[in-house]
């Protein structure tokens, strides 16, 4: 867009909508995963795979939120 002179606002504000769709596809990931694989986890009696799950949900959410 930037190559063929268009106007930097309109450059912009399409990058801000495929931002947005991006995070609302993550949330739909995260939503999915929170009720089906860490739900599972956490229903175990395996103490390091809950916790390796906990803190994978951490690493993703820290990232998410740059």
């Amino acid at each position: 867009m930037h190559d063929k002179n268009e106007y930097c606002i309109d450059i912009m504000q399409q990058n801000l909508a495929a931002i947005g769709l991006l995070k609302s596809a993550h949330q739909m990931i995260l939503e999915c995963h929170l009720n089906s694989c860490f739900k599972k986890a956490m229903a175990t009696n395996n103490s390091q795979r809950k916790q390796a799950m906990i803190e994978e949900i951490l690493k993703v959410s820290k990232l998410a939120n740059k």
